[in-house]
């Protein structure tokens, strides 16, 4: 009777083996699949661990997925996208705006400055701010 009752706790360990190792591989957890809350914490958790100039555009899409809110500008041949990751949750009305999120601007492709999206400058003044620091870029008017 021992035996039996034990052969089938094996084989329930063994099943629920499989079954977990077939989930963590083939089951795909992408951001855009996550309940808005999850989302808002694997985007700040993401973003702390992000290096300036060490992270794409395209390294952004693939990890954090489309963004709630995008912008982008072209300015002599400088290519300026900023994205707008939902970070923190302000008000209940169905709605994601810039003070709800983090920004990443990206320059040419490459994440040049991160910030919260209320501290982000209204028509584009963050641009202008990066091309006065990189004085070698053209500047705005």
């Amino acid at each position: 009777m021992n035996k039996k009752v034990f052969g089938r706790i094996l084989l329930a360990l063994a099943v629920y083996a499989i079954f977990v190792g077939l989930v963590v591989t083939f089951y795909d957890d992408s951001p855009d699949q996550m309940k808005w809350n999850d989302r808002e914490a694997y985007n700040r958790q993401f973003i702390a661990k992000i290096k300036l100039d060490n992270f794409t555009f395209d390294q952004a899409l693939k990890d954090l997925g489309s963004p709630d809110i995008t912008e982008a500008r072209t300015v002599d041949e400088v290519y300026y996208q900023v994205m707008f990751y939902r970070t923190q949750h302000v008000k209940s009305d169905g709605i994601t705006t810039q003070d709800e999120c983090t920004f990443l601007l990206f320059v040419n492709g490459m994440l040049k400055e991160i910030g919260l999206g209320n501290n982000y400058p209204e028509q584009w003044g963050i641009i202008k701010n990066h091309l006065i620091v990189g004085k070698n870029l053209p500047s705005i008017d």
